[in-house]
């Protein structure tokens, strides 16, 4: 099941108990939405190709007491809308919810305007924004109930790619923000993954005998320290730019904490450019070592 799916999915049913509950695209289809269209046109706002629009009108929307989530392809609802962003919903901590799709190389064939590669980085710098990273369709649906109840803004970030479920309960509601999928010898690295990579990092594990935390959640939590603190190496690994991403935010995070515990950044090295390859979402991870076999050299190193 697609991660938009679940969300919105989840997103209709909380709407057709609380009229509150209002959702602003820019221009995007969805089965999903079209329950909105039909069943619930009045709490439901298209405001065409207009990212900008859409993001002055959910903070006016959410100024006046409305759940607002707001919809749009990754890089267009963040990178584009970033001023709009932090004066009208960072700068007032206002509830809105934004739901970005197309995470990392999902939209492989439309080059680096549609790579959204650096959009955790940016809005993880924003005031009071929490940054949520979906690593399959269960995790998706139940962050559409934790975005509902927050007090603060939020931003969704969805993968268009169909993933198996790493997760067979709905015991993300109770999580602080990063989960272990694989817990492994102390010995061995530890994997942080977030988002598709999490996926990579499991079938890495069952080959290397490495452990796997999934942070999907930024900030990261305070409790991680407990679930690291034994580790004799981190290796993160990540579908986005090294600068300001997953790696960035864990070396910060033992940074901040006194943790002294070896890092090697898996991510996308733009130094030379953005990627303008193609040839599937496969070829452009294996160009940047996103790849299985180049994964496991790292850990094995």
């Amino acid at each position: 099941m697609l991660q938009r799916d679940a969300f919105f999915d989840a997103v209709y049913e909380l709407a057709k108990v609380d009229r509150d509950v209002i959702v602003v695209t820019a221009d995007m289809g969805a089965e999903a939405l079209d329950k909105f269209r039909t069943d619930l046109p009045g709490q439901f706002v298209n405001v065409g190709i207009a990212e900008q629009q859409a993001i002055t009108l959910a903070a006016g929307l959410a100024m006046e007491g409305k759940n607002v989530f707001v919809y749009g392809i990754s890089p267009f609802i963040t990178y584009r809308c970033y001023d709009q962003i932090k004066v009208s919903i960072a700068s007032m901590c206002l509830p809105v919810t934004i739901v970005g799709c197309g995470a990392g190389f999902s939209y492989d064939d439309s080059g680096p305007t549609h790579h959204a590669v650096e959009d955790m980085g940016i809005m993880r710098m924003l005031p009071f924004f929490q940054v949520h990273n979906m690593t399959d369709h269960v995790m998706a649906g139940e962050f559409a109930h934790i975005c509902y109840g927050s007090e603060h803004p939020n931003y969704v970030r969805l993968d268009r790619e169909v993933f198996e479920s790493v997760s067979d309960n709905s015991h993300y509601l109770d999580l602080p923000g990063f989960f272990p999928h694989v817990f492994g010898d102390d010995s061995k690295p530890l994997i942080i993954a977030t988002g598709n990579m999490v996926h990579k990092a499991i079938e890495v594990s069952e080959e290397t005998g490495a452990s796997v935390i999934d942070v999907f959640t930024f900030p990261i939590s305070e409790s991680l320290v407990g679930a690291i603190s034994n580790s004799q190496r981190i290796i993160t690994l990540e579908e986005h730019t090294l600068p300001g991403g997953l790696g960035s935010a864990v070396l910060e995070f033992l940074s901040d904490h006194k943790l002294n515990i070896p890092v090697t950044r898996i991510g996308l090295d733009f130094s030379e450019g953005y990627c303008y390859k193609y040839g599937g979402r496969k070829n452009l991870q294996k160009l940047y070592g996103l790849d299985k076999k180049s994964i496991i050299e790292v850990v094995n190193d």
